[in-house]
């Protein structure tokens, strides 16, 4: 693990003749995890009106979404102390009932933050893991799958396109953090493990867009529990995803006329009538500029 604190006690005996000097082996902090919880992958889910807070059933999606959290910082403890920051990932980002997630945890609530999935990840971590993920925009046998947003048909960094879960890849990448382990649908799962190499958990199968078979909740958290306790075992191994710079940032919109707006960003290239496409130096300027095209650029 990256953070290792040498702890030294020096000890000396206020008796003459006598004195110690006691040095014990360096002391190994538990690991810092960043966790981050969208709700379209969580097992049990399988209908979009469960992710909405106006929706048939989203109270049971709510209680599903932090058992998932629950069961995996158990599993993180399990292994002994750890430093665990959850971060809230899914539309307004007040779906998980926070009073009941484990104590030893700190989180994050509400989406009017500038990095979104990843708010609060920086290079202090030693991993991420991604909850409820689901697939990129157009994918095929995706449950509910989407980018962002219904305005997003497309997004490439680098030329690679990338859902969510790669971008946010992408980002933590960016800052030598690996991502450990990731969940979601059988498309999400693989599709994510095709791009960065990350062990996943496989939740559901998607029918469709809009329709999921879904495996029982109690067996999606013991394999929660289970991937999670191998990639910690594994955490020295484990690569890191990430692109080179600058970045080239390449968005494509299901409207002409949001393409049309953004061009008042500076340096920003129109591609075609749907498509844009920017230049900038690092993920941590791209990451909020993305965020700003699909979520607060409205028409």
């Amino acid at each position: 693990m990256k953070r290792t604190k040498l702890f030294t006690v020096v000890a000396a005996a206020m008796l003459l003749g006598a004195s110690a000097i006691w040095i014990p082996a360096a002391a190994q902090e538990g690991p810092k995890i960043f966790i981050s919880v969208d709700m379209e992958g969580i097992g049990g889910i399988g209908t979009s009106k469960m992710t909405s807070s106006s929706g048939k059933d989203y109270a049971r999606g709510r209680v599903l979404m932090t058992a998932e959290v629950n069961a995996v910082v158990e599993a993180i403890f399990s292994a002994g102390d750890a430093e665990i920051l959850v971060n809230d990932s899914h539309g307004d980002m007040q779906n998980l009932l926070h009073t009941e997630l484990d104590p030893r945890v700190t989180y994050i609530q509400g989406n009017i933050k500038p990095l979104g999935m990843v708010q609060g990840l920086d290079a202090s971590f030693d991993a991420a893991i991604f909850i409820g993920y689901h697939a990129r925009a157009g994918t095929e046998n995706a449950f509910l799958a989407h980018t962002g947003s219904g305005s997003v048909k497309g997004l490439w960094l680098n030329g690679t396109e990338v859902g969510e879960g790669g971008l946010n890849a992408t980002f933590a990448g960016a800052l030598g953090v690996p991502v450990i382990m990731a969940s979601g649908d059988a498309t999400f799962a693989r599709q994510f493990s095709e791009l960065t190499g990350t062990r996943t958990v496989a939740t559901k199968t998607a029918i469709g867009n809009q329709v999921a078979e879904l495996i029982h909740p109690s067996r999606v958290l013991e394999m929660l529990r289970t991937a999670t306790v191998e990639a910690l075992q594994n955490l020295d191994s484990v690569g890191v995803y990430s692109t080179t710079r600058p970045v080239t940032v390449r968005m494509r919109f299901s409207s002409t006329t949001r393409a049309d707006i953004v061009q008042a960003i500076p340096g920003m290239q129109r591609i075609d009538g749907y498509t844009v496409e920017i230049d900038v130096k690092t993920m941590n300027e791209a990451y909020p500029l993305i965020r700003l095209m699909y979520k607060y650029v409205s028409w």
